[in-house]
């Protein structure tokens, strides 16, 4: 086998973001868009000992569960790994996924699996979900203005103006300032020399308030033109924030740390609406949150209804319990715990976020949190550190009844886990966006004389390779509150 052959190859599995894989000649191969059951014409583009990477030439059998995917430019844009997948598959593919890492990293058995695992959440309509979008602007190879997204594991923009994940709004406003740089000459960056203006698009769309922000990340600190900016921007129905953030740093981090608004208010408002998990239908309760440039905000309302109805099911909650919320963001977990918990203390290292956390409260008129700035790997054994001889308040923040942790993709930190576990809350709800990292923290839980109870998956962005998961774990010496009992 050399760089460059080309051999017909069978694809008998995917990998963990979509890929195809498939074997031949002794050797696993790795294919880009290639689905389970397609018989393709692969071309070999690097090679190691026992492993290759290979391009697909041509589809020579379609996979049963290939379909023609409504995005034309799926297969150049990065977003959208596994389009061509039929939906009902998509959801298996992840479900496997989940487990497969639970058995392989975190050294569950099957029989377990069988036991805690509940059917994954998917979507009726897996399209127009995304309530945000981060839109790079450049220049094409003829030298005309493009904005989009860029191709897989590149910083090449494909020009997308319509992405049929996110709101159809998104063209609308894209075309409105682009024709603001070509009639005031405002340059798009170029990142291979650091030149021009604006970097980035940044939109939010608020689900049930309709509310649009608008935000210009530059290469500068200033905006030339902004009132300019304002009249082709503010007659949009919903438009609600414009704002520019500076970010004139060499990197691949969109956002830079400071912000403008110059129009309108900082920030949109939208509402999470809890959801009864029994059979996922809205309920009449409904948290606002002031969602700002900066904010963490999951970018998927309909599914994150449903993710969170299912931590505070996890929860168990009954009015009496002391809640610790680790990697908090802008309250949003929180917020909905302090509904049914006596109080929630919430951490997040970014302050901005704390703040919205704080007003995010003070907005819906809930007076039983409290939140704290700071690495939740630091903040948690410094408290419980200090605390060690306490009073009976300080006992329940140090011994708190449940624990729920939410961290970004590469998971807890070991002190965090070790400390949680020293905490011995009755029990653990484990919000994932990595079901890697996921079994690698539940295996250390389960050392710790923590049980696996539930796990659910959760389709948070179709047509990508991504899943989440919510995770029950209980302390073997809890009895299960009959409130939870099946």
């Amino acid at each position: 086998m050399k760089k460059n052959d080309i051999f017909e190859l069978e694809i008998t599995d995917m990998g963990v973001d979509g890929e195809g894989i498939g074997h031949y000649d002794g050797m696993t191969f790795f294919v880009k868009d290639a689905l389970i059951g397609d018989k393709i014409l692969a071309r070999a583009v690097k090679l190691k000992k026992k492993y290759g990477y290979a391009r697909m030439e041509e589809i020579v059998m379609p996979s049963v569960d290939r379909v023609m995917p409504r995005c034309p430019l799926h297969r150049r844009c990065g977003g959208c790994q596994i389009q061509a997948l039929s939906y009902e598959k998509q959801l298996e593919f992840k479900e496997r996924k989940v487990r497969n890492n639970l058995m392989r990293i975190g050294g569950f058995s099957e029989e377990k699996l069988d036991a805690v695992m509940e059917p994954i959440v998917g979507m009726e309509n897996p399209y127009r979900y995304r309530n945000k979008a981060q839109f790079p602007v450049g220049y094409d190879k003829n030298g005309e203005l493009v904005t989009g997204f860029y191709a897989s594991r590149t910083h090449c923009i494909v020009q997308v103006e319509d992405c049929l994940l996110g709101v159809a709004d998104n063209k609308v406003i894209l075309n409105a300032v682009k024709d603001w740089m070509r009639a005031y000459q405002i340059p798009a960056y170029d990142e291979s020399d650091g030149s021009g203006l604006v970097r980035h698009i940044l939109i939010r769309y608020g689900f049930t308030t309709r509310e649009i922000m608008v935000c210009l990340v530059i290469n500068g600190d200033n905006l030339p033109a902004g009132q300019e900016l304002v009249e082709h921007l503010k007659e949009i129905p919903g438009m609600t924030s414009i704002s520019y953030n500076v970010n004139c740093e060499r990197t691949n981090v969109i956002l830079g740390k400071s912000t403008h608004c110059i129009w309108g208010m900082p920030y949109i408002t939208d509402y999470i609406h809890l959801r009864n998990t029994e059979d996922f239908s809205l309920t009449d309760r409904a948290i606002a949150y002031h969602i700002s440039p900066q904010s963490f905000y999951q970018v998927n309302p309909l599914q994150t209804e449903k993710l969170y109805s299912t931590a505070l099911e996890y929860a168990g909650l009954t009015g009496k319990e002391s809640v610790w919320d680790l990697y908090c963001g802008i309250g949003t977990i929180s917020l909905f715990l302090s509904r049914k918990a006596k109080q929630v203390y919430g951490v997040e290292i970014v302050p901005q976020a704390i703040e919205d956390a704080k007003n995010n409260a003070k907005l819906n008129g809930i007076m039983n949190t409290e939140f704290f700035v700071g690495k939740a790997e630091e903040v948690l054994p410094a408290f419980y550190e200090k605390n060690e001889a306490c009073d009976s308040a300080a006992s329940k923040m140090r011994h708190p009844d449940v624990i729920v942790v939410d961290p970004p993709r590469k998971g807890c930190d070991e002190h965090c886990l070790s400390t949680m576990i020293a905490m011995r809350p009755k029990r653990i709800v484990y919000v994932s966006c990595d079901s890697a990292t996921l079994a690698r923290d539940l295996s250390i839980l389960v050392d710790g004389e923590y049980e696996v109870r539930r796990i659910r998956a959760f389709d948070q962005f179709p047509h990508s390779g991504h899943v989440e998961c919510v995770t029950l774990l209980q302390r073997k010496d809890i009895k299960t509150p009959k409130n939870m009992r099946e």
